[in-house]
């Protein structure tokens, strides 16, 4: 017959089933609020049941009971991978994105801060003068008028120049946390690996690494590559930053100032040196708003914004003093300059009014008679060809372009992340409600386990204790 106290395991092994079980899903309950948990679940196995030779014959035999085989991660590599895909693109649209919007609002185009309402007002002074080029009034406006538009591409170059070097300040501190999150995953690596192989779970330690390697996804983009004893590989640009226990470190070159016209770079520090590709990430994103510009107006979307601001600033001086150089002022100077650009510099940043009061105008004919011809010429400038206010137009529609098309890849991106997130939380993430009817069922299944223990008990106590006690006096 069947041994009567092999009941007792095959009863016990179910308590040990269900009270893991119980476990388990009180750990995924306490965790529910957790970043990064992914969900645990009880992995088990039924007991085969033995034929021994003093059994053999019989015709049917009950399994021995269950097995605990594990504790299982709920994670999906695939869906895990397309978080880190979608994270490293969404951080580089945001990076562009950011630095375009912040740039175009620094225009304050269209509006009355704008350097378009600036040079108007400046043509403008020209126009009146011309109507009453005997009138001091006139002459301090146009002076005053032309001021203002130096300070203007002054201020807006300048502004250009801070939001360069706040990119770059923001971009080598991201660096720092890629170096960081490499280090962290290295050591994680070690652990996993050395709980794996003492046949443990390290199920915990998982979780904390995929947010890492998630992290440096959004930072740089990359991929992952998993092991077969548990450790990861991470690549940028197809070259490792971590590589089982080892990770290596980057560093940010290249230029330092706007105004040194290099590129800033991203290279490795150890082993083959050399410059990193990233294929995303925010720091992918900052190296290209901080990219030079180049002549077809490709590069990145800083430096070429200060290429425009000067181009503006020498097109205006260029026009204005061909113009000017052609009258004669009270002193009976011709020849003169109205704008002057100091060497050095860049140009918007340099712009200067040369004539100090009405007397530096060049108002008058080679006779010193007053002429208007001279500033109704000026007036017109901002229309013709080749002026600066064209120029700064194409510039500032450019910049719109731009800024409107790289929000419109956040939002999409963005979109994209958070549909990725929401597929792997489907199967990752804690359900409550199903945490609840798990807990139940495996508190019944403990309850009828118990229940067959206590019944094995008492058939055991009638076998030992009553058998043969029928018919005693």
């Amino acid at each position: 017959m069947v041994s009567t106290f092999g009941s007792l395991a095959t009863a016990y092994s179910g308590l040990a089933a269900a009270r893991a079980g119980i476990d388990v899903t009180g750990q995924n309950i306490a965790n529910a609020g957790t970043a990064g948990y992914t969900r645990q679940r009880v992995t088990q196995n039924s007991i085969p049941a033995t034929q021994t030779g003093f059994m053999r014959g019989t015709a049917a035999l009950a399994g021995q009971g269950v097995s605990v085989d594990g504790i299982a991660r709920l994670a999906s590599l695939t869906l895990d991978v397309g978080v880190r895909v979608a994270a490293g693109s969404s951080a580089y649209a945001d990076a562009r994105a950011t630095a375009l919007s912040a740039l175009e609002t620094g225009l304050h185009e269209p509006g009355k801060d704008g350097l378009s309402a600036k040079l108007d007002a400046f043509w403008s002074s020209w126009s009146e003068l011309a109507s009453h080029p005997d009138d001091p009034g006139a002459a301090s406006a146009v002076l005053g008028a032309a001021g203002t538009v130096a300070s203007a591409l002054a201020a807006g170059s300048k502004a250009v120049d801070a939001q360069w070097s706040s990119v770059r300040g923001t971009a080598a501190g991201q660096v720092t946390q890629l170096n960081d999150a490499a280090k962290q995953v290295a050591d994680l690596n070690g652990r996993i690996r050395t709980a794996l192989a003492s046949g443990g779970t390290a199920n915990e330690l998982l979780d904390q690494r995929d947010q890492l390697t998630e992290q440096i996804a959004t930072l740089a983009g990359g991929t992952t590559r998993t092991n077969a004893d548990g450790t990861v590989d991470v690549l940028l640009g197809g070259n490792p930053l971590v590589q089982g226990t080892d990770a290596r470190a980057v560093a940010l070159g290249g230029g330092e100032r706007l105004a040194d016209g290099a590129a800033v770079t991203l290279t490795w520090t150890s082993g083959t040196a050399g410059a990193v590709s990233l294929s995303g990430g925010s720091i992918g994103g900052a190296l290209a708003v901080l990219a030079p510009a180049n002549g077809n107006g490709t590069g990145g979307a800083l430096a070429q914004a200060a290429a425009s601001y000067d181009a503006v600033a020498t097109q205006l001086a260029a026009t204005v003093n061909a113009v000017h150089a052609t009258g004669t002022t009270p002193a009976g100077t011709t020849g003169t300059a109205f704008f002057a650009l100091a060497a050095g510099v860049p140009a918007a940043q340099g712009l200067s009014v040369v004539p100090t009061d009405g007397t530096g105008l060049a108002t008058r004919n080679a006779a010193g008679q007053l002429d208007d011809s001279f500033a109704d010429a000026l007036s017109r400038l901002g229309t013709g060809p080749g002026a600066a206010d064209t120029t700064w137009a194409t510039f500032v529609a450019g910049v719109g372009t731009a800024s409107r098309s790289a929000a419109t890849e956040s939002t999409l991106t963005g979109l994209a992340l958070t549909n990725a997130r929401t597929q792997q939380q489907s199967g990752a993430g804690v359900d409550l409600d199903e945490e609840n009817v798990n807990l139940l069922s495996y508190q019944h299944a403990y309850q009828g386990a118990a229940r067959v223990l206590t019944a094995v008990d008492e058939m055991l106590d009638t076998i030992i204790n009553r058998v043969g006690l029928v018919g005693r006096g």
